[in-house]
């Protein structure tokens, strides 16, 4: 689809010209085709599959779909909004929208939703208020949610002579590391054969390593430490969504992963620099380099794609607080300010976050978990028919120990200080105490 660069003209479109019906019925406009970007290859094909079930609802529209590995999505992006050639319509992220809106670059839908009557009490609660600024304007429909659980190599598990029951009910601490790291040892397996919990395991010379590692996880730790630092009674900031003040020198953080960077020292979790070596975790997984992870729920397909590895699901551990602790984090699409065709751009919105798409396809895809409730449900079935136990991951919804992913002004700031911190401390070049310094300069950003 062709794009101006008069935003404000665009916004005036978008208020006066929307008629789509609910459903993804037929829309008022000419024919149009939709340049829609995604970042998830996995995620894709169910997606091709509601933009065919909408051009078939609505003719006129035709979504071209544009796919790109997570870094390069949003370098891409950011250049295409500075050229003026962004797409119509993109799948968006909590930490980056924020940004986004503040420079205009967005096209709020708060007319729309109201004209259309859309129904946000079919979302998972709190989903829908994620994506209002504190202006008050709303820029996406939820899609999906996602929570982080462990996943585990059945084989090596009971090869070290654990079950199913006691990678269950694991328990963590920054003293000792609890049942959780007694369990990290004992699934870590030297080149000789030694176990990380007997005499002689030689940590220079690793061949199982009892978890894998995503790496230092910058200022969201999403997959990496998030689990650990929140139940140990960390926050992100004073406050979220809009936080003034972040908590990175808070002393839960430091100890959490001064403890947690003691797994590298300990040889039970891969250095940086075999992080860095060109091997993502998914296929170090699946080689056999790590017995289990902590991932986020959009990945399980792909782990049990894996030929030759049995896998399955265990909750995170409990923490000092006496609860387990996941990130609740979601997606939605945002309308980009530069389309020319703001009517088709809400149709597509409208329909991805719809009964018609959520419910009829994306559940029974048993990629991710849908935003709408019923569709949740559909999902946990479809999971379920593919033999995978999805239970650690929407126990959190259920238990109540979920925690909002940070929603924050100057996140891209706030990323490159904390990667840059984390990265260092990851790799023992600063110890804990650089977060003193990284939380100043992060702060500084408010004032």
């Amino acid at each position: 689809m062709k794009r101006c660069l008069a935003v404000a003209g665009a916004a005036v479109l978008l208020l006066t010209g929307c008629a789509a019906e609910p459903e993804g019925g037929a829309a008022a406009g000419g024919p149009a085709t939709i340049d829609y970007w995604l970042w998830d290859v996995a995620q894709q094909p169910q997606y091709q599959a509601c933009a065919d079930a909408f051009h078939k609802a609505n003719p006129q529209y035709t979504v071209k779909i544009t796919q790109y590995g997570w870094d390069d999505y949003w370098t891409t992006l950011t250049t295409a909004f500075v050229s003026g050639t962004a797409p119509d319509v993109f799948i968006s992220h909590l930490s980056r929208y924020p940004q986004f809106a503040a420079q205009g670059q967005l096209l709020p839908i708060n007319e729309q939703v109201a004209k259309d009557k859309v129904d946000l009490s079919i979302y998972q609660d709190g989903l829908a208020d994620l994506w209002v600024t504190k202006d008050g304007q709303r820029y996406g429909l939820p899609k999906d949610f996602d929570t982080v659980a462990v996943i585990y190599n059945t084989e090596k598990v009971k090869e070290a002579g654990l079950k199913p029951e006691e990678m269950a009910e694991l328990t963590w601490n920054p003293r000792d590391g609890g049942t959780y790291e007694k369990a990290i040892a004992r699934l870590t397996v030297d080149k000789n054969g030694k176990r990380g919990d007997e005499p002689g395991f030689d940590k220079k010379n690793v061949a199982t390593y009892g978890i894998g590692s995503n790496g230092s996880g910058a200022g969201f730790g999403q997959t990496e430490w998030s689990m650990y630092t929140m139940s140990n009674g960390w926050q992100y900031a004073d406050q979220n969504p809009w936080p003034t003040r972040f908590n990175y020198s808070d002393p839960k953080f430091k100890e959490t992963i001064k403890w947690f960077t003691s797994l590298i020292e300990k040889g039970y979790m891969p250095s940086m620099d075999i992080v860095n070596s060109g091997v993502g975790q998914i296929d170090a997984y699946g080689a056999g380099k790590y017995a289990m992870v902590t991932e986020g729920s959009w990945n399980t397909k792909s782990y049990w794609a894996l030929k030759d590895v049995k896998s399955a699901l265990a909750p995170t551990p409990v923490g000092p607080i006496g609860k387990r602790a996941s990130l609740f984090n979601g997606l939605a699409d945002n309308i980009s300010a530069t389309t020319d065709n703001p009517e088709a751009a809400w149709a597509w919105v409208k329909f991805l976050g719809s009964p018609a798409c959520q419910e009829e396809i994306v559940a029974k895809e048993a990629t991710v978990f849908p935003a709408i409730k019923t569709a949740t449900a559909k999902a946990e079935q479809a999971f379920a028919a593919a033999g995978i136990d999805v239970k650690p991951f929407t126990m959190h919804v259920q238990e109540g120990s979920t925690h909002l992913a940070p929603i924050a002004d100057h996140w891209a700031d706030v990323t490159a200080t904390m990667t840059e911190t984390m990265d260092s401390i990851f790799s023992f070049k600063s110890d804990v105490n650089a977060l003193d310094q990284a939380n100043a300069t992060v702060n500084g950003l408010f004032g």
